[in-house]
């Protein structure tokens, strides 16, 4: 072996075993090439595709076998920037904030950032201390999910599911009107007139525009929406129970009904738990329509009817909007104020045209 290698392979051997890696500068000494290059290439800037491939190959490859590992709290220092991200949710354990969280960190890991989530429950003292908390831990921009906005920064803003009007936030939201018209439209067309509904929390931001939305679709079909086939969901938790007790709370009233149509998926599940209880089948004796569609809705049984917000698509469409202001800094007025995504109907096993032999009532 020649002087050369034998140097080669011991300078490798260090750098693996004493689990320091080895600095910028010294990896470009390796690899032949300026640092300037190599960072473009690490930190997949624009500039990144001007470089040919082979050599974002070798780069990549000199990264791991070297174990290089970028310098951020340095990169921060010269571009006066964390590079990470605030995210504000209500929970974590119904499935929708997950999924917009996927869709956010997509967005973010491609351009280099990081991102750190907190948890309020729509507490209102948690409401006013994590965005403070964030701020104060220098990140470079908030994005809100199903979250009142209750704190002021000169940071850039955006929101999911966030129905203010306010100067520089933008608010990414779903066309509500198209899908009440989808979800009613559906159940409309299977031949149901007696339509129980769930309402969401009083806490949610899509709980207004949601049941306007709904309740104008129904009227406009003739539909009376009886308060005796209406009930709220209750609680901070994310779990089916809420739907569960909500339908048992229509159910004690004793009306018929011939479908429902829940706030969510995660309500519409509990549902079903509480309409099986007493009797009555899902469709057969009972349609149930959930909204979101969740990774659950699919694999549920009956596999659940719902309308589909894209909700990665719309994490994915808070981080990128994000980014661009965070570039843009000094034009924040430029940012739009709401960006609108289509809802889906989602027809699975759950509904089904009404049966002349159904009733709507429990079993005897």
């Amino acid at each position: 072996m020649s002087k050369k290698n034998e140097k080669s392979r011991i300078a490798v051997n260090r750098y693996d075993t004493n689990g320091r890696g080895i600095t910028l500068k010294e990896l470009a000494g390796h690899l032949g090439l300026s640092p300037g290059t190599i960072s473009v290439v690490l930190n997949n800037t624009p500039r990144a595709n001007t470089i040919p491939q082979e050599t974002r190959a070798r780069i990549l490859e000199g990264a791991r076998k070297y174990n290089y590992r970028p310098h951020y709290f340095a990169r921060s220092l010269r571009a006066n920037q964390s590079f990470t991200v605030g995210v504000l949710v209500s929970e974590l354990t119904g499935g929708y904030c997950a999924i917009v969280l996927n869709g956010i960190e997509s967005a973010l890991r491609k351009s280099g950032y990081f991102y750190m989530a907190t948890s309020h429950f729509h507490r209102d003292d948690l409401l006013e201390q994590n965005p403070q908390m964030l701020i104060d831990r220098q990140v470079d921009g908030i994005i809100a999910v199903d979250t009142q906005i209750r704190f002021k920064t000169d940071l850039p803003v955006v929101t999911v599911a966030g129905h203010e009007d306010i100067d520089g936030i933008t608010n990414v939201v779903l066309n509500h009107q198209v899908a009440a018209e989808l979800g009613i439209g559906h159940l409309f067309e299977l031949g149901h007139r007696q339509i129980a509904l769930i309402k969401g929390q009083d806490f949610s931001t899509d709980t207004p525009v949601r049941w306007e939305t709904i309740i104008e679709a129904a009227q406009k079909r003739g539909i009376t929406v009886d308060s005796k086939l209406t009930a709220q969901l209750e609680g901070d938790i994310g779990t089916p129970e809420i739907g569960y007790i909500a339908a048992k709370k229509i159910l004690a009233h004793g009306k018929p009904f011939t479908a429902l149509f829940a706030f969510n998926d995660i309500s519409a599940i509990g549902a079903i738990r509480a309409l099986q209880e007493v009797g009555l089948r899902v469709p057969e004796d009972v349609s149930v329509l959930g909204f979101d569609d969740i990774y659950a809705a699919e694999f549920h049984n009956p596999a659940l009817t719902t309308i589909r917000q894209p909700l990665f698509e719309m994490g994915e469409l808070a981080g990128k909007t994000l980014l661009s202001a965070i570039s843009k800094a000094n034009n924040r007025g430029e940012v739009p104020q709401t960006l609108t995504v289509e809802p889906e109907l989602i027809i699975r096993q759950s509904t089904a045209a009404i049966s002349k032999k159904s009733s709507g009532r429990p079993s005897k």
